[in-house]
């Protein structure tokens, strides 16, 4: 019997619905490992709804998600247990409103913490954010620092809602030119949706169009890398 591929995410005859509304309606779809994907479509198209379901922060009204080939392991209530493999910067539990700043770096990164706070917290306007708690945070300081947490958290899986939203130019660039970097020596599997291709069509090697919860097309972008620095990914 021949053996299955290897998939990081796969979707089966998946639907979402929330009372009587169906957000989400995917026939097939599959992630493959090591690839950046860019998942594009305006507001209420069902991106955040399918990040939180390969994040395992929700479960399918229908049909199923697999990541590595095999269901998300849940406990004796039937809710979904968290995996560290997975990072999503939208988990509701990441980013607590009374929580600081430096107590979510410190609880994510130790010792590392201080590293963290001269990389990204040593001057200019987020110098003030250490100390600051999340709810004290405008939307687009929340997104820095999801995609910061993200970033050294080193995951398999990176998963990225509303990816470039409330960024500069300039930091947009910075975070790209260290996301690029994680995929290249690491293999790190991304999937980061926005609401247009602006940003991700310079990133992503494949682009899933989503209109009103269905896929609409699935397109190459411009990012290649060859199979052998896919399989850097640390097995050890």
């Amino acid at each position: 019997m021949a053996e299955s591929k290897r998939l990081i995410f796969k979707v089966d005859g998946l639907e979402k619905a929330y009372s009587s509304n169906t957000v989400l309606k995917i026939r097939k779809l599959e992630i493959h490992p090591g690839t950046v994907y860019g998942l594009v479509g305006p507001v209420g198209s069902g991106k955040t709804t399918l990040l939180n379901l390969f994040a395992g922060c929700d479960i399918p009204t229908y049909g199923t998600v697999h990541f590595d080939n095999e269901p998300f392991k849940v406990n004796w209530r039937g809710k979904i247990l968290p995996n560290s493999e997975i990072f999503f910067t939208g988990d509701p539990n990441l980013l607590k409103p009374s929580s600081i700043i430096s107590r979510i770096i410190g609880n994510f990164h130790g010792k590392k913490s201080n590293v963290i706070q001269k990389r990204y917290f040593d001057s200019g306007h987020y110098k003030s954010m250490w100390d600051r708690t999340v709810r004290d945070l405008s939307p687009g300081e929340k997104r820095w620092l999801g995609l910061v947490l993200a970033i050294e958290s080193d995951p398999r899986v990176l998963l990225i809602d509303d990816y470039g939203v409330y960024l500069n130019q300039s930091m947009e660039q910075k975070f790209r030119s260290q996301l690029k970097r994680m995929n290249r020596n690491l293999g790190t599997t991304m999937i980061l949706a926005a609401p247009s291709d602006n940003f991700l069509r310079k990133f992503a090697s494949v682009i899933i169009h989503l209109d009103n919860g269905h896929v609409a097309k699935i397109r190459s972008g411009v990012l290649r890398h060859s199979p052998k620095q896919h399989q850097k990914r640390r097995r050890k």
